[in-house]
């Protein structure tokens, strides 16, 4: 068994255990080439950790609670969030510890290096982890390098990393991971060269900014570009960036800094350092026999070379490659700030007002063409929104995740998500409305001759102050719950719900004291860097109430375009008899219903006869808001489904949206198909303290409405009790 490989004694036959960029330094020191020193730490290393740990099962376990096909992005983000913890708190048996230990000692005594990821398979012309799984910067020591060790390690699992390999049908089991030790270059000027464009064959490009490599791989510093031609090497283009930052060593790792004022006006390279940057590229280009995505730096005027990939064929859109998209979702903690201030100064204000806009519209009014019309427009704002939701809302959610991880890395609980309880210290608009909702409700409930008066089901009759309340509560979130255009309508149907609410005495969920949590988490920053845990913690906070809050957003719009479809639905039927032609509008209402995610759930699994479909009694998914709750199923397919809903029922459906939250204060436990810790399911059950449990295939096939069940919100557990077998 090898468990060091100096890149010196890298031959063909170690490929597989040293990875791919292992290899790749391997092959450019034998062919003459400026690198730095460097080790591999092996394969064999990484497959002796997870086994003799326990940790492969445990790994295991996590992507095997569903088909690892079947698993959606938020799944993956809680499986790896879970599986990064095991890694920080599994700490190197001794034996192994100290035998590496000596070795790297030997080799960098107290030299700063540079950790790196080198999988197998992670670098070839097919696909490219480039960006996916994580490397260290100035990291000094054997204990730390290895803490380091491990990080890496729990990369090759990450979110990123294992959409990817679902994308490109790689097995999950067969994942492996060497790690490149490297000794630290602090060049002033760092960058990358792509000896051929994904935009242009033709071309070459070559990118570069002041400081470490750091800035520019993870977005935070934008970099000089040059275009060069293939053939030639002239340079056809030169994109200027405003220059105002760069990454520079620091204690411990590296730290972006605001670039020297003297430096800014200046590019980092000379035309002559270019012309070097791309004669050394496409050297390699033929050394290797194929275009390549290579990582440099100048020290003192040197070029030193710090990886070579080659280039994936084709495009992301030629070949379905995703990676651009999973790189998306990770988000850097500055890149994170900037989002943020342009959800909350810029979409926020700006998708409530052309929701306040469409809900003006009185539609009643509008001539037949002028309703058709109007519904093109609503698909297409809508249409505009739910690209934001995935461009820009969706990967803010990055923010508690990120906060998630450094939490763990400092304070290595034994729940690895004990940190979500900092995270739920702020103010919900669904828990506003709900709020609302039971102060309704109470009064419902203390005033005899108003409970009589609502269910003689007319709210126009109820006394004017409530009733200025109830319209109040209509009008702000009326649009969401209610299926119909009308005021009376809604009313009826939201003081249906209040009826239910009224019956029983909800408890509001006492918040524990985080104070005592929050100093815990800071006590491990000292200075500087505890003012910037601070700041996390705080950006965290709003990305998690975010999550939340865009679906109430989003669904303003959908329930808009609704509003339209259906009063044109109504006006279809009225005029069936008539002789025009109806089926132009008919396939526009057809074509504009598919806005929506239509369920997995949909697709049933049954037999000709369902009363022959075995179910198990036992469903497993995954752990989202502890507790045990147990009671009547409820299945919801759609929101109409709502209005039966009772007090202790366990909502069991695809995905709670935000129409259905109003209900949550009624019910026992929530099951959903779709999983995560951070999707609107969890987030509001955790904030009433209800059981969840979600990633449940098939749940809603599975699991009829009438069927006792048991929700373990701790084990991720639903127990169905069916009564008699069928």
């Amino acid at each position: 068994m090898t468990f060091i490989l100096p890149i010196e004694r890298v031959g063909e036959e170690d490929r597989a255990q040293v990875g791919g960029k292992a290899f790749a330094l391997a092959s450019l020191w034998k062919a003459g080439f400026t690198v730095p020193k460097a080790l591999c730490i092996t394969t064999d290393v990484y497959d002796r950790y997870v086994s003799s740990t326990g940790l492969r099962e445990r790994i295991l376990m996590e992507i095997h609670r569903k088909a690892f096909t079947d698993m959606r992005w938020e799944e993956m983000w809680d499986a790896s969030l879970r599986i990064r913890n095991m890694f920080v708190s599994t700490p190197l048996p001794k034996p192994l510890k100290d035998t590496l230990g000596d070795i790297i000692d030997a080799s960098f005594k107290k030299y700063p290096v540079a950790v790196r990821s080198s999988a197998p398979g992670e670098d070839s012309d097919r696909a490219s982890f480039a960006g996916l799984h994580e490397s260290y910067v100035n990291v000094r020591g054997p204990s730390v390098i290895l803490e380091h060790v491990l990080k890496v390690w729990s990369s090759l699992w990450s979110d990123a990393a294992l959409l990817y390999r679902k994308e490109l049908g790689l097995d999950p089991e067969k994942s492996t991971m060497a790690v490149v030790i490297q000794e630290m270059v602090f060049g002033d000027r760092s960058g990358v060269a792509f000896c051929r464009s994904p935009m242009d064959p033709s071309q070459a490009v070559i990118e570069s900014v002041y400081g470490l490599n750091q800035g520019l791989v993870d977005g935070a510093v934008e970099p000089d570009r040059w275009v060069l031609d293939r053939t030639s090497g002239k340079i056809l283009s030169h994109t200027k960036p405003r220059r105002d930052l760069w990454v520079a060593p620091a204690q411990g790792g590296a730290v972006l800094e605001d670039l020297p004022t003297k430096k800014a006006p200046h590019p980092p390279l000379n035309d002559e350092e270019v012309e070097e940057v791309y004669r050394t590229a496409m050297a390699l280009e033929k050394h290797f026999g194929s275009p390549q995505d290579v990582e440099w730096t100048f020290r003192e005027g040197r070029l030193y070379l710090l990886q070579s990939r080659p280039i994936t064929t084709g495009t992301g859109a030629e070949t379905g490659d995703d990676r651009s998209w999973y790189l998306s979702l990770s988000r850097s903690f500055k890149n994170l700030k900037a989002l943020r201030q342009k959800i909350e100064e810029d979409l926020i204000p700006a998708i409530l007002r052309e929701a306040s806009d469409l809900e003006s519209i009185t539609l009643e009014t509008l001539s037949s063409e002028e309703l058709w019309h109007e519904i093109e427009r609503r698909s297409l704002i809508h249409k505009k929104w739910v690209e934001i939701y995935w461009s820009e809302f969706i990967p803010f959610a990055h923010g508690a995740r990120l906060f998630g991880q450094v939490y763990n890395d400092a304070v290595h609980p034994s729940d690895p998500y004990e940190f979500m309880s900092l995270l739920m210290a702020t103010e919900m608009e669904s828990l506003k409305r709900n709020r609302l909702l039971e102060d309704l409700a109470r009064d419902i409930r203390e005033n005899s001759e108003l409970r009589q008066v609502l269910e003689a089901g007319d709210p126009a009759d109820a006394d004017s102050s409530f009733l200025k309340r109830l319209d109040d509560f209509v009008s702000n979130y009326g649009q969401v719950i209610c299926q119909s255009p009308s005021l009376t309508a809604c009313r009826v149907s939201v003081c249906g719900i209040l009826l239910r609410m009224a019956a029983v005495r909800t408890t509001s969920v006492a918040r524990k004291d985080i104070s005592a949590l929050t100093e815990k988490f800071l006590s491990y920053f000292e200075g500087k860097k505890r003012g910037e845990a601070t700041e996390m913690l705080d950006l965290a906070r709003a990305s998690y109430r975010l999550r939340d809050d865009d679906n109430i957003y989003l669904g303003r719009i959908e329930s808009e375009l609704d509003r339209a479809i259906a009063l044109a639905e109504t006006l279809l039927i009225a005029d069936s008899a008539m002789e025009k032609d109806q089926r132009p509008y008919e396939e526009l209402i057809a074509r504009v219903k598919q806005k929506v995610y239509v369920p997995h759930s949909a697709v049933q699994a049954t037999t000709e006869d369902e009363n022959f479909l075995v179910r198990p009694r036992q469903l497993t998914g995954q752990p989202a808001g502890p507790g045990l709750g147990e009671g009547p199923a409820r299945v919801v397919l759609k929101v109409s489904d709502l209005t039966e809903f009772q007090s202790g029922e366990i909502l069991v459906c695809d995905a709670v949206d935000p129409a259905m939250t109003f209900v949550v204060p009624l019910c026992g436990g929530i099951v959903e198909r779709r999983g995560g810790m951070l999707i609107h399911g969890a987030i509001i059950a955790r904030e009433y303290g209800l059981p969840c449990v979600t990633g449940v295939p098939d749940v809603t096939t599975l699991i009829k409405t009438g069927d006792r069940i048991t929700v373990d919100g701790y084990l991720g557990i639903v127990i169905v009790g069916l009564g008699e077998t069928p």
